[in-house]
């Protein structure tokens, strides 16, 4: 059989990448508390990675993970952040079909589910708390509901997800630009070229938030074909600005205001094109290209011993980033994406049902 050197480059630098995270977790600690948003999304990664690995350790430390905070969510049971973590519940359950896992998660998105969730998404009245009022929301919480669904089997959880989806669009997404706002604050700010404000790892949640809803949603749900539209829109833009070094810029309209690439964005934008390809949703001549040049700058980024550098901070808008920078969400996106495009480049075909199948068992 011929060696697929791109797929096994792939593979290795993912791998890498991975494996520094793990250690760097094992020396280091943990530093926030571990169902945090910054690293449920970095278990993201590893649960997309996990389906590729050569290797149980990965699958097997998100486990321990879990089970190390009793299958815990975060503080406020209304704030998708603090429960981005049921992601790694849910998927986990799928594989090891132990209630506990998903206990927890399932009474809670049960009590949500009886919210009137009607306030506007106004950023005032630390709205943000209770109902999906920013971008990255869309991330963080629909897939959570979305594959607790898959889980579980019950299709309320995906119903309760497509509510809140399309009222959070309904109010952040800019129909001509075809991007998003990060939240309310962000109406009528311009950036210093003139151009609106549309933060890249803002959209790059929402291109992934998109992918993991749609890879959690039956052929006949009625409103998909909603999301396949949102999702060409938003893919076709991204890659008209993509910046000439492969990566978007923390600004997506004024990328020249801040010079420095930036990967946690590029990650989830590379993820959520990939997976498009992989799926069918749009052609490989035509977005390929894309995901070469934005590889290649993550790549780039990665450093000798696997650490991931020009990583954003925590942040909510366009801002500046170093060689050194890392967070543990860059990592989780990284992963995101590397696990995508080694798929890819084997041909595999994937299914939108791909969260189904079955890794190591512990």
């Amino acid at each position: 059989m011929k060696a697929n050197h791109k797929a096994d480059s792939v593979y290795q630098l993912v791998e890498k990448v991975a494996n520094w995270q793990l250690n760097n977790w094992k020396e280091g600690g943990i530093k926030r508390d571990k169902w945090n948003w910054t690293n449920a999304v970095c278990y993201t990664g590893f649960m997309e990675f996990s389906k590729i690995a050569r290797s149980p350790k990965y699958i097997s430390s998100m486990y321990d993970i879990g089970n190390s905070i009793n299958w815990r969510t975060g503080l406020n049971r209304t704030f998708a952040d603090d429960y981005c973590v049921g992601q790694l519940y849910s998927q986990l359950y799928l594989n090891y079909p132990d209630p506990k896992i998903i206990e927890n998660f399932k009474f809670q998105v049960d009590s949500i589910a009886n919210l009137p969730l009607n306030e506007s998404l106004e950023w005032k009245n630390k709205i943000q708390l209770r109902e999906w009022a920013w971008c990255d929301a869309l991330f963080m919480g629909p897939p959570a509901f979305a594959y607790l669904s898959t889980a579980t089997g019950n299709k309320q959880y995906l119903d309760l997800a497509d509510k809140l989806w399309w009222k959070t669009t309904a109010y952040l997404y800019n129909r001509d630009e075809h991007l998003f706002y990060r939240d309310s604050r962000f109406f009528g700010q311009l950036e210093k070229n003139g151009e609106k404000v549309f933060w890249a790892r803002g959209n790059g949640w929402v291109l992934a938030g998109l992918v993991r809803m749609l890879e959690n949603m039956p052929e006949n749900y009625p409103s998909k074909s909603k999301y396949i539209k949102l999702y060409k829109e938003i893919a076709k833009k991204l890659v008209a600005i993509q910046h000439e070094d492969g990566t978007w810029h923390t600004s997506l309209l004024d990328q020249e205001a801040y010079p420095s690439k930036e990967t946690s964005g590029t990650a989830l934008i590379c993820y959520g094109i990939t997976w498009g390809i992989n799926n069918g949703l749009i052609k490989k001549k035509d977005y390929y290209p894309t995901v070469e040049k934005a590889w290649k700058a993550l790549a780039s980024a990665v450093h000798s011993d696997g650490k991931l550098g020009y990583v954003q901070e925590v942040n909510e808008k366009p801002g500046t980033v170093g060689y050194e920078s890392t967070e543990v969400y860059g990592v989780g996106a990284f992963l995101l994406a590397g696990t995508q495009l080694y798929q890819l480049e084997q041909t595999v075909e994937v299914t939108p049902r791909q969260n189904k199948e079955k890794f190591y068992k512990i």
